[in-house]
């Protein structure tokens, strides 16, 4: 059994992500699952990127929308992924989950002047 398997057909996770004194700073996000692996894609230059740039530590669970909680919290590590091979995978995983709902948010498309930034979320061994 995975640490990820209560992700499977859901929307939207929460990531939280830690500020330098510490305090977790929650966020509901989209997300594509790969096997054992959870991929956002986010702003370059968002708040949640500048803090894990500090701590790969994080926490995510699933949620709604508005970023209630369905499920149990998993202590996770992440890392910015800078390789294009992997950025087009994460394109097909989008698309495939997100249809036409990632075309209008402009999910796929590395659009606007920040850009944005892949990340590869994995459950921390315990």
């Amino acid at each position: 059994m995975s640490s990820f398997d209560q992700f499977a057909k859901k929307q939207y996770l929460n990531i939280e992500t830690f500020r330098k004194s510490g305090e977790g700073v929650k966020t509901p996000v989209w997300f594509i699952q790969d096997g054992d692996v959870l991929y956002v894609r986010t702003g370059a230059n968002s708040g949640k990127v500048k803090r894990i740039r500090r701590s790969n530590s994080v926490n995510v669970a699933p949620c709604t929308m508005s970023g209630k909680v369905t499920g149990e919290w998993v202590p996770a590590q992440v890392r910015i992924l800078e390789d294009a091979e992997t950025g087009v995978k994460i394109d097909q995983l989008i698309k495939k989950k997100y249809g036409l709902m990632a075309k209008l948010f402009g999910m796929q498309a590395n659009t606007g002047k920040e850009g944005n930034a892949d990340l590869e979320i994995t459950a921390k061994n315990l």
